[in-house]
């Protein structure tokens, strides 16, 4: 059997994270619900809302503007684009589609940005206040991120996520390094940020003293909704699967072998379901923060990543 392209690999993970992210979404809630106490709706709940929503006409307010029908598209496409830019399955990259950092992080924004418009654009009290508060997370989210993972790449040499998980791969000393791990733990911060989840944000609740995404997609119904549901799951997916290759990279397709590409997505559906069932039970026992204790938790993470990027100048750019 011959071997993979690289534009087949980049399909086979689009293609997964697709497939997996509301798999994933549903075994987070399920984890919940049984350390509850509860039943649960089971792990394929999330796939049948959003069939459920796929079947149904989006309603929007006769004065709305298209910015309601645009963000939720600008919303699913970039987290699409995410999905392929950032090494899950496969370190290989097309040589004209950079997975470098930065233009994952702009990537990454564009979304943060068609939310905060999208609850801007409908003229609720509630709207406002979600993109306000969202704005305001992002702010301090976009640099952690950026800096966490540009302190991985001093002693590569390049700012190419490819390149990073790859070093990674190859020398499993910097896995346990301070430099490894105090960026590790500042991007964790970061992603559970990010992605709305408990202590930063609480995605079951909506109660208006407390809910941030939720407060922005309120008046959005249908396949809309769809596409803003489907797009900050693939959002989490993308990024906690950055998360769990720069951590455990073990694993990773640094080839386009069958046998390698097999073994990179049976490794990233394992790493994948783990954290998800890890960030669940860490959720049942962690109270939501005071929304103005939230700046002092991502204050601290972004003083984590800049310490690694300290320490990465100090230890002379070694792994």
């Amino acid at each position: 059997m011959s071997d993979f392209s690289v534009p087949g690999l980049l399909s086979i993970q689009v293609a997964g994270a697709v497939a997996l992210t509301p798999l994933l979404v549903g075994v987070m809630r399920q984890t919940r619900a049984r350390l509850e106490g509860r039943a649960g709706a089971g792990i394929a709940q999330p796939w049948r809302d959003v069939r459920k929503l796929l079947a149904k006409e989006p309603l929007q307010a006769a004065a709305s503007g298209p910015l309601l029908s645009a963000a939720p598209l600008v919303l699913i496409t970039s987290s699409l684009v995410l999905c392929a830019l950032v090494p899950l399955v496969g370190t290989p990259t097309l040589d004209r589609v950079p997975d470098d950092l930065f233009v994952v992080v702009s990537v990454l924004l564009l979304g943060t940005v068609a939310l905060a418009l999208l609850g801007l654009e409908s003229g609720t009290a509630f709207g406002g206040m979600g993109s306000s508060r969202h704005m305001t997370i992002a702010a301090l989210v976009e640099p952690t991120v950026l800096v966490a993972v540009y302190a991985l790449s001093i002693p590569v040499g390049t700012s190419a996520l490819s390149a990073i998980v790859a070093a990674r791969v190859a020398s499993p000393s910097s896995v346990v390094s301070p430099v490894g791990l105090l960026a590790v733990v500042a991007l964790g911060i970061g992603v559970v940020a990010e992605t709305g989840r408990l202590p930063v944000d609480n995605p079951s609740t909506h109660l208006e003293l407390t809910m941030v995404h939720e407060a922005m997609v309120l008046e959005s119904s249908g396949r809309d909704l769809v596409w803003l549901e489907v797009g900050s799951w693939l959002r989490l997916t993308a990024l906690l699967g950055l998360l769990v290759n720069l951590a455990v990279p073990w694993g990773v397709a640094t080839t386009l072998s069958v046998q390698a590409v097999l073994v990179g997505v049976a490794a990233i559906v394992v790493k994948l379901v783990a954290a998800g069932i890890v960030v669940a039970a860490g959720e049942v026992f962690v109270a939501k923060l005071r929304l103005f204790r939230v700046p002092e938790l991502l204050a601290g993470s972004f003083v984590l990543a800049f310490l690694a990027v300290t320490a990465s100048f100090l230890i002379g750019g070694a792994p």
